[in-house]
């Protein structure tokens, strides 16, 4: 029997915005906030996946998950090429690098702004679930994405605790999610496995090069 996982939203909101990554990221994640009465409104934002037969399975597997469970799903446009304009200069960055933290604060800029446009106070992310990325840039970048809006809340939670690591691995069982091996971009694919495997001193998430895509 899987453990409830108490969860209160900031000022008591029964309904959050939930940018997601992808569906392997957002399981647990959903779950979790359903359970507790909370309705997330699934927030599909991200340009920076490349190529893009794999941004649209990514975004079929959200859809399929946010379906099965009756729930809303905003599919932002993709347009890869003018992401990659707003990262000129940062190719070179590595992994948890300034190309990161931009990307983050690209997306969550677009999650507030659509919070704010339909009336929701709360937003948070999926990407907060991964230990390939930096909580700290994440939340740095959902702080600065909030601020541009006054009636907009960043929710910093840290998504990878109470059970949840544990809870998505059954959920990706469970639906058969695809579950990908890169974390989304061209350059994340050429820094990914070294700079991870050099931190942790184990196994990098491995990814394919851009020749294999």
């Amino acid at each position: 029997m899987k453990r409830k996982l108490q969860i209160e939203v900031p000022g008591g909101e029964d309904t959050v915005l939930l940018h997601t990554c992808c569906a392997p990221c957002s399981s647990a994640i959903v779950e979790a906030l359903t359970d507790n009465g909370i309705r997330p409104v699934i927030y599909y934002c991200n340009p920076n996946i490349y190529p893009e037969r794999e941004y649209l399975m990514r975004k079929d597997e959200c859809t399929r998950y946010a379906r099965s469970l009756g729930l809303e799903i905003v599919d932002a446009d993709y347009d890869h090429a003018q992401w990659l304009t707003a990262m000129k200069g940062l190719e070179n960055e590595p992994e948890r690098g300034a190309r990161c933290l931009k990307c983050f604060r690209y997306r969550l800029e677009r999650a507030a702004g659509y919070a704010h446009e339909h009336g929701l106070k709360v937003v948070t992310t999926t990407l907060a679930s991964s230990r390939w990325k930096s909580l700290d840039q994440i939340n740095e970048a959902g702080r600065y994405a909030a601020g541009l809006f006054p009636d907009v809340v960043w929710w910093d939670r840290n998504w990878r605790k109470g059970g949840l690591q544990e809870r998505r691995s059954q959920i990706i069982k469970e639906y058969c999610f695809y579950n990908q091996q890169y974390c989304g971009c061209e350059f994340s694919m050429r820094f990914l496995s070294r700079s991870i495997e050099k931190e942790d001193g184990q196994q990098a998430w491995p990814g394919p090069s851009p020749s294999d895509l």
